[in-house]
């Protein structure tokens, strides 16, 4: 079921926050170092997610850094479960970020594409 509303006031929770890119694209997890980020990895300033950080967010290619989609996961290590935000990511990058985190065991994601999207 498509939900407007929805996107709309992810919209305007990234336009309210300032993107913090804190993993850049080929730089390894501080606790993983063989896991190596595909793209910009980051939060949203001053917001609060599941784990309590900030909201998180994979930064695509286009530069009109849009939303176009969300990935739901569940981490059975954490024993938690977030939304990842991705902005201006191509079919490409969307994939590379699904695989990501669907490459272990212990973590699943699931892509919510943007009805709307284009990409």
């Amino acid at each position: 079921m498509e939900n407007p509303d929805f996107w709309s006031a992810l919209d305007e929770l990234i336009r309210r926050s300032r993107l913090v890119i804190d993993r850049p694209q080929g730089s390894a997890h501080p606790r993983f170092p063989a896991l190596i980020y595909p793209l910009d990895y980051g939060y949203l300033a001053q917001t609060s997610s599941m784990d309590g950080e900030g909201v998180d967010v994979w930064l695509g290619s286009d530069p009109a850094q849009t939303l176009n989609a969300v990935i739901c996961t569940v981490d059975l290590e954490k024993r938690d479960s977030e939304v990842k935000l991705l902005l201006g990511c191509t079919r490409k990058e969307i994939q590379l970020v699904l695989d990501f985190h669907n490459r272990s065991p212990s973590m699943k994601g699931l892509l919510i594409p943007r009805p709307d999207s284009t990409r």
